[in-house]
């Protein structure tokens, strides 16, 4: 046997030629060590898999496959106890957030004394306000009762306590928090009364209290007014330009509230309020007695002083939103606007029926 072949023997016996070949990293090789066989191509094998990586650590054997098994052990469990503690929070969160959202829900039908964002009854059985209230003791409204805060007698309660002692209306002292309770406007100024609720007329008693009066009819047409307060200062206006009465249509329009009669100051029991099924229909009839229909529209062609509005009138006012109606312009015989030079394009419901409701008194008192 040549010095090769046995160095090439004893490197076999001795694991060095299996060593070499397991430093390649070829799978062929390991088939070539499986052949030899062998504890010793065994171990080698799996002593160069450790160097190189292809094996996973928790794979090791002896001392130190165990100590790295207890190890990954270790990691999976902190892992564990990371997901358990992240799962913990994500809980406690999540009854955190529904908690925070069932209170938000319930929140808003006691936030405040006043009823905001709960679903109130509107009542128009009540007049609220010192003058409002005087103004109906002085009509023939009938009034059912009245309640007085406790301690608030002085300035006008007392004529509000004469007034009703003359017509022999019942008052009662009540706790201020019973009114506060009561009100609908918030500014009740410690005396409401409890009244019949108000009792619309027809378009014919808008005929007859003109003609009583001996003048042309003037009225006011309100095409779905649904802010309390334009509908009362409209109706305190047209009292104090002698409209004879005021139509309005009995859906989406505002009806006489508290809070209608507080802004008008009382004027509403001296304006006879018609509620009609039809606007268009109302305004039809009224053409047909000899009343001249003009609309408030700002892309009219006319401005309101250029018009002659000294002839029975009627002037149509539109919402707050849309102005008046496609069909109510349409039925109109004139349409009219109120110069403007300014670069807001619109005014408040209220503030432009005001302004042709008194360009419609001077013409007539010229």
């Amino acid at each position: 046997m040549s010095d090769n072949k046995k160095y090439q023997g004893n490197k076999g016996n001795k694991g060095f030629e299996s060593s070499r070949e397991e430093r390649t990293g070829f799978e062929s090789k390991k088939v070539r060590t499986s052949e030899k066989g062998g504890k010793v191509s065994r171990g080698f094998t799996s002593s160069n898999e450790e160097k190189s990586g292809t094996m996973p650590r928790r794979n090791r054997t002896g001392d130190q496959g165990g100590k790295e098994s207890r190890e990954f052990t270790s990691n999976k469990e902190d892992k564990n106890k990371v997901i358990n503690r992240g799962t913990r929070k994500n809980e406690e969160k999540a009854v955190k957030n529904k908690f925070t959202r069932v209170k938000s829900e319930i929140k808003p039908k006691s936030s405040n004394a006043s009823g905001e964002g709960e679903a109130k009854i509107i009542r128009e059985d009540l007049i609220e306000g010192r003058n409002a209230v005087i103004e109906a003791l002085k009509s023939d409204r009938t009034v059912e009762y009245i309640l007085i805060a406790k301690g608030d007698l002085v300035g006008s309660i007392s004529v509000v306590m004469a007034l009703a002692k003359e017509k022999g209306i019942v008052t009662k002292e009540v706790d201020r928090r019973k009114l506060d309770e009561m009100s609908q406007t918030s500014s009740h100024q410690g005396v409401i009364a409890v009244v019949t609720p108000y009792k619309y007329f027809e378009i014919n008693d808008i005929f007859k209290n003109a003609e009583e009066k001996g003048e042309k009819p003037f009225i006011i047409i309100l095409d779905e007014i649904e802010d309390p307060h334009n509908f009362g200062s409209i109706i305190r206006t047209a009292e104090v330009c002698g409209a004879h009465g005021i139509i309005i249509p009995k859906r989406k329009n505002v009806g006489a509230t508290p809070t209608v009669y507080k802004t008008s100051a009382g004027a509403i029991e001296h304006v006879k309020i018609a509620k009609v099924t039809n606007i268009n229909v109302a305004i039809e009839e009224i053409k047909k007695r000899g009343v001249w229909v003009y609309g408030a529209d700002m892309d009219a062609e006319d401005y309101i002083f250029n018009t002659d509005l000294t002839g029975a009138v009627a002037l149509v006012i539109g919402s707050e939103g849309r102005g008046i109606a496609k069909l109510t312009k349409e039925k109109c015989d004139v349409l009219v606007k109120i110069p403007m030079v300014g670069k807001i394009t619109s005014l408040n419901a209220s503030v432009a029926a005001g302004i042709i409701m008194y360009e419609t008194m001077k013409q007539k008192i010229r």
